[in-house]
């Protein structure tokens, strides 16, 4: 899973994230024990799902895009695509529902 560093929403358009129709971006910080708990869960997701692009987002080192999306608790997950923000899940999900969200955005 990529480490995206100088986030931007522009960029999210143009690299290689956007180029896949969809990408789920997980928005997190290494003090965040729920990050380290879906971690996982993403990480097992991304193996599985070959058609979605997967990245992640530091939000110490990336604060300007925390504040560009709004995000006010990680871990966050959005979803994007075609590089436009189209979905988002807050705090630690289940596998099953990662899939639903990117199932009902396809």
């Amino acid at each position: 899973m990529a480490e995206i560093k100088n986030y931007t929403a522009e960029d999210m358009k143009q690299e290689n994230l956007s180029k896949n129709h969809l990408a789920l971006v997980d928005f997190w910080a290494t003090w965040c024990g729920p990050c380290r708990m879906i971690a996982p869960i993403v990480e097992e997701l991304a193996g599985e799902t070959e058609d979605v692009a997967f990245g992640k987002v530091n939000v110490d080192e990336e604060s300007e895009a925390a504040v560009e999306l709004g995000i006010q608790a990680i871990p966050t997950l959005i979803l994007f695509k075609d590089g436009q923000p189209v979905d988002k899940a807050v705090g630690v999900q289940s596998k099953e529902a990662l899939k639903a969200m990117i199932d009902r955005n396809r």
